[in-house]
């Protein structure tokens, strides 16, 4: 079978396009570089979305985290603490199994049955569950950068009559953004790589459509050598983590445009311990 054809059978299998059943006896390079590329289609959903939607999410939490009041704050502290005091893994084997144990039929709200079976789903469930982490530690990151933010800063806004809201969007989240971007980067960063625990985590993986990780333990158990699939998908990462530095690192330079040496590179500091 020619790379081209594999590419069209293979190519998208992850989501679902193209052959159902995987190779039994074709595990050449452009097999193994195909799938787990695929998987890869599975990684940056996951990735994406919990960036995204756990940004919105991790503002709010540094915002009341740093609130006077203890009904903001003390809510806030709690989520922060465990989600960023539990390992990964286990979260998503406990999400699992409580998302197993709601009923099939649907949980009944103000008489209205609100479905529940897809949140056993890795789509939605390890979704969540990847939201809710990377806002903890996100939401920590931001409230470091906002008690950071120069009290030279609030002075000029109030000196200008910017107050609540205003001062807020115009002086104190635009600094506190600028303070927290290379941390940020690097929990983004860690977050992609993170991905690759979904399908070992207890969700299952539908049809064997699985992320990269997946395809790559397929191949290293069919082949007997973790050489190859293994260094494949770690390429991968390798070339997505090097697109994350370039797209934050342009978000960086747009964020400190107004100040002197602006121009500077942002630097990648992995996390060798979490």
């Amino acid at each position: 079978m020619s790379c081209v054809q594999i590419l069209s059978d293979y190519g998208l299998r992850a989501i679902g396009i193209g052959e159902r059943l995987l190779p039994r006896t074709e595990f050449d390079l452009c097999t193994q570089f195909t799938l787990i590329g695929s998987g890869l289609i599975w990684n940056i959903y996951f990735g994406v979305l919990a960036l995204l939607i756990g940004f919105c999410l991790a503002n709010g939490l540094a915002v009341a985290k740093a609130a006077d009041s203890p009904w903001l704050r003390k809510p806030a502290e709690l989520f922060i603490f465990v989600f960023r005091g539990s390992p990964l893994f286990i979260q998503f084997f406990l999400a699992y199994q409580l998302f197993v144990l709601l009923p099939r039929a649907g949980i009944e709200i103000f008489g209205i049955t609100v479905a529940t079976g897809w949140l056993t789903k890795a789509w939605a469930g390890a979704l969540i569950v990847l939201i809710l982490n990377t806002a903890a530690y996100s939401a920590e990151i931001f409230f470091g950068a906002l008690q950071s933010v120069p009290k030279g800063d609030l002075e000029a806004a109030d000196a200008y009559g910017l107050t609540g809201w205003h001062r807020f969007r115009r002086v104190v989240w635009p600094t506190m953004m600028r303070l927290a971007w290379p941390a940020y980067t690097n929990e983004a960063i860690f977050l992609f790589h993170a991905t690759t625990l979904v399908f070992f985590s207890g969700f299952p993986a539908f049809a064997q459509q699985g992320d990269a990780l997946y395809y790559a333990n397929f191949f290293a158990d069919k082949t007997f050598n973790p050489f190859v699939a293994y260094p494949i998908a770690a390429a991968y990462f390798i070339l997505l983590t090097l697109l994350l530095i370039s797209l934050f690192g342009l978000v960086n330079r747009r964020l400190n445009r107004h100040l002197p040496g602006a121009a500077r590179r942002l630097r990648y500091r992995p996390q060798l311990i979490r």
